[in-house]
C-alpha cells in the first residue's frame, strides 16, 4: 500500500496524483513482466515500484501545460 509518507517522500515538486499514477504504471509493469517471465513475486508489486522510485531506478516525467 502506498503510504502518505511514501507519497511526501517521493513527490518534489510533482502532485500526489502524479506519484500515484507513476507508482500505478510501475507496479504493472512489474507485475506484467513477472507473468511473461514466468516469475512469483513473494513481494507486492506496488511495494517493489515504491522502492525502485526510491531508489532512483525510475523517476517521474510531468509534462506540464506550458509545454
Amino acid at each position: 500500500m502506498l503510504a502518505p509518507s511514501d507519497i511526501e517522500e517521493l513527490k518534489g515538486k510533482n502532485s500526489r496524483y502524479a506519484v500515484v499514477v507513476g507508482v500505478a504504471k510501475r507496479a504493472r509493469q512489474i507485475a506484467d513482466e513477472a507473468e511473461e517471465n514466468k516469475e512469483i513475486l513473494v513481494e507486492k508489486t506496488v511495494s517493489l515500484a515504491i522502492r525502485d522510485f526510491k531508489n532512483g531506478d525510475c523517476s517521474l516525467f510531468v509534462m506540464s501545460d506550458e509545454d
